[in-house]
């Protein structure tokens, strides 16, 4: 029997058919319908760190990585966390302990691409810089690696972003959980008042290079001049709206306003799974509260994969299960599909070069 994930591939290589905007309603096998999907925001394995599962006779392979096959994940954000060195983690969350010093950003910038090829040159991963190779991945059944980072902390003039790009990353988290020159965060009192000159400067760097924005852990008032000067949809790769302010790791969740502002740009929001949720059943129930605020276009996954809070949803096996999770809860299969993966591949057509 042909496999679901060959069925998929046969049919959009012999049918020549692009992502965007397209319909997969008719790649079913046994009545069981497929859901490609999209993760605006994962490190799986942590990129080979301490503790990574790997498979029996296969050095180095994650574990994470091959769930994504088994869930069928045809692209995925792999985002470093550039703040990295100034974080810890104490009882009560994560802290920071400085800024860095001269230079020092960009080598640890460095340090870490270097450290991600190898997640690509073991792994059933195809780097990915433009809209086609997703649609390339999906054709061959593979996930689709597009890079990103978590947080702008390395960078110390909008023009670094040149070589950023040519080293192929395609999304910036503009900030993280620790102080840095471009903005302020959720979880830090304001520095800047909302963006830095310079934080103004790489917008408009990323709005002309083709790289998606990425607004999750930045400050209402930054996000507010976030969306006064993109030219582009954005994204906030991992949040969900506020509930009770005593829930853990509250601070991060959003506002409807703050949500709304990401719709106005055509953007998308990734549902979080986190330990804010009570539960997998709450998690899809507010996935639907997202989806009521902004619309069932301007919402997608963002899973934090493998550096999350306790999250309810920690393998990509569970994509299927949340997939048909949404349908019993009254959605279609088409707005179950752009919740997975068509809003984030709108958003990327519109905001990645082509080249």
């Amino acid at each position: 029997m042909t496999t679901r994930k060959e069925f998929l591939r046969q049919a959009i290589a012999l049918a020549g058919l692009s992502f965007t905007g397209m319909s997969f309603s008719f790649l079913k096998e046994d009545e069981n319908e497929i859901f490609p999907a999209f993760d605006l925001h994962a490190h799986p394995g942590n990129f080979f760190m301490k503790g990574m599962e790997t498979f029996p006779g296969e050095e180095g392979v994650s574990k994470t990585v091959r769930d994504m096959q088994m869930g069928n994940v045809s692209g995925v954000f792999l985002s470093m966390v550039m703040d990295r060195p100034l974080l810890k983690r104490t009882e009560t969350g994560i802290v920071p302990t400085g800024m860095f010093g001269k230079g020092d950003g960009w080598k640890e910038y460095k340090r870490q691409l270097a450290t991600l090829s190898n997640l690509f040159s073991i792994n059933s991963l195809s780097l990915a810089k433009n809209p086609k190779d997703l649609t390339q991945a999906i054709a061959k059944g593979q996930t689709a690696g597009f890079l990103s980072c978590e947080g702008g902390d390395f960078l110390e003039a909008a023009d670094q972003l040149d070589e950023v790009y040519t080293d192929g990353v395609r999304s910036i988290q503009l900030v993280h959980y620790a102080p840095n020159p471009l903005g302020d965060l959720q979880t830090h009192e304001a520095i800047h008042h909302g963006l830095s000159p310079l934080g103004k400067e790489v917008v408009r760097k990323m709005n002309a290079l083709g790289m998606v924005i990425d607004v999750a852990h930045a400050s209402f008032e930054t996000v507010q001049d976030v969306v006064s000067l993109t030219q582009s949809p954005i994204i906030l790769s991992h949040s969900i709206l506020k509930m009770e302010a005593d829930r853990p790791i509250a601070a991060r969740a959003i506002s409807p306003e703050h949500a709304k502002l990401i719709a106005q740009t055509g953007g998308v929001i990734g549902a979080w799974p986190s330990g804010f949720n009570q539960s997998f059943e709450e998690y899809v129930e507010n996935i639907l509260r997202l989806v009521d605020v902004v619309g069932i276009d301007y919402v997608g996954i963002g899973t934090d994969m493998d550096s999350n809070f306790k999250p309810v949803l920690d393998t990509y096996q569970q994509i299927p299960t949340l997939a048909t999770a949404l349908i019993e809860r009254g959605l279609s299969s088409l707005e179950v599909k752009k919740i997975l993966l068509d809003n984030t591949a709108r958003v990327l057509k519109d905001v990645l070069k082509d080249g």
